[in-house]
């Protein structure tokens, strides 16, 4: 008899369950209903993004290839504006700003403009380029700083150069950014500054090229430190 009654507990108990959750459902079918839409249309929108993303980004990298190749050829304005047939890295930067190509785009098109002379825009440019590239990051910053430097703001110049050599962080390219500032410092009379800067190259980098001949640099500043 215990076992019957407990069964007939179990299904009661089981019944009384099925009947909340029917309820719950009723109640609430809409919120329901509209939630599981939403969770459809979110997903559903993600892949279409993606595979637009990335049907974009296919065509981005096609117009790249004529303006890398223009770019390796110091064809400077067609890799920039492009030949008529191809776009250049102005118009790639702008049709496919949500790509990494056209990321990609705004580093060369800065790069582009700083050898063109033309500093405030090739500055636009190269703030633009997020992509977060060992090399060409930190190039992008340097880039900044040469322009500035050009167009007289040493102190902007020299900030774009340290944030350059701290972002490379290596013997090839740390030792190139801290000389250049480390130049810009004694050439407007920083001595000490110079002096930090060359003495940071001598101990972190003596085996790069700026190394080896930075003896003379520490000793010219320290001339006029003495």
């Amino acid at each position: 008899m215990s076992k019957k009654k407990e069964t007939g507990k179990g299904i009661e108990n089981v019944e009384q369950t099925l009947t909340k959750t029917e309820q719950f459902l009723e109640q609430n079918y809409k919120p329901l209903l509209y939630t599981l839409i939403g969770v459809v249309a979110v997903v559903g929108i993600f892949w279409l993004l993606k595979m637009y993303t990335g049907k974009k980004n296919d065509e981005a990298e096609s117009q790249m290839f004529m303006a890398e190749q223009y770019f390796s050829q110091d064809s400077l304005k067609l890799a920039l504006n492009g030949d008529g047939n191809n776009l250049g890295f102005i118009d790639i930067s702008d049709q496919y700003k949500m790509t990494k190509s056209g990321k990609l785009a705004n580093f060369y098109a800065g790069a582009c403009l700083v050898h063109l002379g033309q500093f405030e825009e090739a500055i636009n440019y190269l703030k633009k380029y997020t992509l977060k590239d060992e090399v060409l990051a930190p190039e992008a910053r340097g880039l900044i700083g040469d322009a500035n430097i050009e167009m007289g703001n040493t102190d902007e110049g020299i900030k774009y150069y340290l944030e350059a050599a701290d972002m490379a962080d290596n013997s090839f390219h740390t030792p190139i950014y801290l000389m250049k500032a480390g130049m810009i410092y004694e050439s407007t009379g920083k001595f000490a500054e110079a002096l930090q800067l060359y003495e940071k190259i001598q101990d972190k980098y003596s085996e790069s090229t700026e190394g080896r001949s930075i003896d003379k640099y520490i000793a010219r500043v320290k001339m006029h430190i003495d």
